[in-house]
Protein backbone atom coordinates (compact mmCIF):
# COMPACT_ATOMS: atom_id res chain seq x y z
CA UNK A 1 0.00 0.00 0.00
CA UNK A 2 2.86 2.40 0.85
CA UNK A 3 4.80 1.60 -2.34
CA UNK A 4 1.79 2.25 -4.54
CA UNK A 5 1.21 5.59 -2.87
CA UNK A 6 4.88 6.56 -3.36
CA UNK A 7 4.83 5.71 -7.07
CA UNK A 8 1.60 7.59 -7.51
CA UNK A 9 3.15 10.60 -5.73
CA UNK A 10 6.31 10.47 -7.88
CA UNK A 11 4.31 10.27 -11.10
CA UNK A 12 2.72 13.59 -10.40
CA UNK A 13 6.08 15.39 -10.73
CA UNK A 14 7.80 15.78 -14.15
CA UNK A 15 11.63 15.89 -14.50
CA UNK A 16 13.27 19.28 -14.33
CA UNK A 17 13.45 21.14 -17.60
CA UNK A 18 15.37 24.43 -17.81
CA UNK A 19 13.52 27.54 -18.91
CA UNK A 20 13.59 28.47 -22.62
CA UNK A 21 15.72 31.56 -22.08
CA UNK A 22 18.50 29.61 -20.41
CA UNK A 23 21.61 29.86 -22.69
CA UNK A 24 22.74 26.35 -21.79
CA UNK A 25 19.34 24.94 -22.75
CA UNK A 26 19.44 26.71 -26.13
CA UNK A 27 22.99 25.57 -26.73
CA UNK A 28 22.12 21.90 -26.12
CA UNK A 29 19.07 22.13 -28.37
CA UNK A 30 21.09 23.54 -31.28
CA UNK A 31 23.77 20.81 -31.15
CA UNK A 32 23.08 17.57 -33.06
CA UNK A 33 22.36 14.35 -31.25
CA UNK A 34 25.61 12.79 -32.47
CA UNK A 35 27.63 15.22 -30.34
CA UNK A 36 25.70 14.73 -27.09
CA UNK A 37 28.65 13.13 -25.36
CA UNK A 38 31.07 15.92 -26.34
CA UNK A 39 28.59 18.68 -25.48
CA UNK A 40 28.28 17.25 -22.03
CA UNK A 41 31.89 18.20 -21.33
CA UNK A 42 31.90 21.54 -23.14
CA UNK A 43 31.95 24.72 -21.06
CA UNK A 44 28.65 26.63 -20.96
CA UNK A 45 28.40 29.87 -22.84
CA UNK A 46 28.24 32.88 -20.58
CA UNK A 47 26.69 35.90 -22.30
CA UNK A 48 28.52 38.32 -19.99
CA UNK A 49 31.88 37.10 -21.41
CA UNK A 50 32.13 37.89 -25.16
CA UNK A 51 32.98 34.64 -26.87
CA UNK A 52 34.41 36.23 -30.03
CA UNK A 53 36.93 38.35 -28.18
CA UNK A 54 38.17 35.48 -26.04
CA UNK A 55 38.70 33.28 -29.09
CA UNK A 56 40.65 36.01 -30.87
CA UNK A 57 42.80 36.58 -27.81
CA UNK A 58 43.47 32.85 -27.53
CA UNK A 59 44.47 32.54 -31.17
CA UNK A 60 46.84 35.49 -30.98
CA UNK A 61 48.42 34.53 -27.66
CA UNK A 62 52.10 33.90 -27.32
CA UNK A 63 51.55 30.31 -26.16
CA UNK A 64 49.66 29.47 -29.35
CA UNK A 65 52.65 30.39 -31.46
CA UNK A 66 51.59 33.87 -32.54
CA UNK A 67 54.07 36.70 -32.69
CA UNK A 68 53.38 39.22 -29.91
CA UNK A 69 52.59 42.71 -31.09
CA UNK A 70 53.18 45.95 -29.27
CA UNK A 71 51.79 49.41 -29.57
CA UNK A 72 53.43 51.99 -31.80
CA UNK A 73 54.96 53.84 -28.87
CA UNK A 74 56.52 50.64 -27.48
CA UNK A 75 57.76 49.27 -30.78
CA UNK A 76 59.30 52.57 -31.80
CA UNK A 77 61.65 52.59 -28.83
CA UNK A 78 64.26 55.32 -28.51
CA UNK A 79 64.76 57.71 -31.37
CA UNK A 80 67.19 56.36 -33.95
CA UNK A 81 67.39 59.49 -36.10
CA UNK A 82 70.91 60.25 -37.14
CA UNK A 83 72.49 63.08 -35.25
CA UNK A 84 73.31 66.13 -37.25
CA UNK A 85 76.96 67.11 -37.44
CA UNK A 86 77.92 69.97 -35.15
CA UNK A 87 79.87 72.39 -37.33
CA UNK A 88 80.87 74.47 -34.31
CA UNK A 89 82.52 71.67 -32.33
CA UNK A 90 86.32 71.62 -32.05
CA UNK A 91 88.78 69.11 -30.66
CA UNK A 92 90.18 71.65 -28.19
CA UNK A 93 86.70 72.92 -27.16
CA UNK A 94 87.72 76.45 -28.13
CA UNK A 95 85.74 78.85 -30.26
CA UNK A 96 85.76 78.25 -33.99
CA UNK A 97 86.20 81.91 -34.93
CA UNK A 98 89.24 82.32 -32.68
CA UNK A 99 90.93 79.18 -33.98
CA UNK A 100 90.27 80.12 -37.61
CA UNK A 101 91.75 83.58 -37.02
CA UNK A 102 94.74 82.08 -35.20
CA UNK A 103 95.59 80.09 -38.32
CA UNK A 104 96.90 83.32 -39.95
CA UNK A 105 98.50 85.02 -36.94
CA UNK A 106 101.77 83.06 -36.86
CA UNK A 107 101.75 82.12 -40.51
CA UNK A 108 102.82 78.55 -41.32
CA UNK A 109 103.60 77.85 -37.66
CA UNK A 110 100.04 78.38 -36.45
CA UNK A 111 98.67 76.65 -39.53
CA UNK A 112 100.80 73.56 -38.82
CA UNK A 113 99.76 73.49 -35.17
CA UNK A 114 96.08 73.56 -36.08
CA UNK A 115 96.47 70.87 -38.71
CA UNK A 116 98.09 68.63 -36.09
CA UNK A 117 95.86 69.24 -33.10
CA UNK A 118 92.53 70.30 -34.61
CA UNK A 119 91.22 67.17 -36.29
CA UNK A 120 87.45 67.71 -35.96
CA UNK A 121 86.37 71.08 -37.36
CA UNK A 122 86.51 71.46 -41.15
CA UNK A 123 86.21 75.23 -41.05
CA UNK A 124 89.34 75.59 -38.94
CA UNK A 125 91.25 73.06 -41.02
CA UNK A 126 90.30 74.83 -44.24
CA UNK A 127 91.75 78.11 -42.99
CA UNK A 128 94.80 76.30 -41.71
CA UNK A 129 95.44 74.91 -45.20
CA UNK A 130 94.78 78.27 -46.80
CA UNK A 131 97.05 80.02 -44.31
CA UNK A 132 99.84 77.57 -45.03
CA UNK A 133 99.48 78.11 -48.78
CA UNK A 134 99.40 81.90 -48.35
CA UNK A 135 101.97 82.66 -45.69
CA UNK A 136 104.63 80.05 -46.47
CA UNK A 137 105.66 81.57 -49.85
CA UNK A 138 105.45 85.12 -48.46
CA UNK A 139 107.61 84.21 -45.47
CA UNK A 140 110.13 82.47 -47.72
CA UNK A 141 110.37 85.57 -49.93
CA UNK A 142 110.81 87.79 -46.88
CA UNK A 143 113.65 85.63 -45.54
CA UNK A 144 115.27 85.57 -48.99
CA UNK A 145 115.15 89.39 -49.20
CA UNK A 146 116.85 89.69 -45.82
CA UNK A 147 119.57 87.20 -46.76
CA UNK A 148 120.29 89.05 -49.99
CA UNK A 149 120.59 92.34 -48.08
CA UNK A 150 118.12 94.28 -50.16
CA UNK A 151 117.45 97.89 -49.37
CA UNK A 152 115.61 98.60 -46.17
CA UNK A 153 112.68 99.99 -48.10
CA UNK A 154 112.27 96.75 -50.03
CA UNK A 155 112.59 94.68 -46.85
CA UNK A 156 109.91 96.87 -45.28
CA UNK A 157 107.59 96.44 -48.26
CA UNK A 158 107.98 92.68 -48.21
CA UNK A 159 107.27 92.68 -44.51
CA UNK A 160 104.03 94.55 -45.15
CA UNK A 161 103.29 92.11 -47.96
CA UNK A 162 103.48 89.32 -45.40
CA UNK A 163 101.68 90.98 -42.48
CA UNK A 164 98.76 92.77 -44.16
CA UNK A 165 97.28 89.74 -46.02
CA UNK A 166 97.67 87.61 -42.90
CA UNK A 167 95.85 90.12 -40.71
CA UNK A 168 93.10 90.61 -43.29
CA UNK A 169 92.55 86.87 -43.62
CA UNK A 170 92.48 86.48 -39.84
CA UNK A 171 89.76 89.14 -39.72
CA UNK A 172 87.78 87.48 -42.50
CA UNK A 173 88.02 84.04 -40.91
CA UNK A 174 86.82 85.46 -37.59
CA UNK A 175 83.90 87.46 -38.99
CA UNK A 176 82.76 84.73 -41.38
CA UNK A 177 82.49 82.35 -38.42
CA UNK A 178 80.86 84.73 -35.94
CA UNK A 179 78.55 86.66 -38.29
CA UNK A 180 78.20 84.85 -41.61
CA UNK A 181 77.49 81.31 -40.45
CA UNK A 182 80.87 79.71 -41.22
CA UNK A 183 81.02 80.88 -44.81
CA UNK A 184 84.29 79.95 -46.53
CA UNK A 185 86.21 82.90 -47.95
CA UNK A 186 88.53 81.54 -50.63
CA UNK A 187 91.50 83.36 -52.03
CA UNK A 188 92.09 83.10 -55.78
CA UNK A 189 94.03 79.98 -56.76
CA UNK A 190 94.83 79.19 -53.11
CA UNK A 191 91.28 78.68 -51.81
CA UNK A 192 90.28 75.88 -54.24
CA UNK A 193 93.50 74.02 -53.46
CA UNK A 194 92.84 74.26 -49.72
CA UNK A 195 89.28 73.05 -50.22
CA UNK A 196 90.47 70.13 -52.32
CA UNK A 197 92.98 69.12 -49.66
CA UNK A 198 90.22 69.27 -47.08
CA UNK A 199 87.96 67.00 -49.12
CA UNK A 200 90.78 64.54 -49.78
CA UNK A 201 91.38 63.91 -46.09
Amino acid sequence: MASSSNSKFASTFAPYTPPPDDPTHQHHQQQPSANTNSSRFSAPIRPWFPHSQSSIAADSSYQSGAVPTFSASQSAGPSTAPETENRWATSSHLRVDMLAAFAYILGPISALLLLIFETENDYVRFHAYQSALLTTPLLAIRILVSLMRFYAVLRYLFTLLLVIPSLYMAFRAYTDASRNGLSYFQLPYIGPIAEQWLHDE
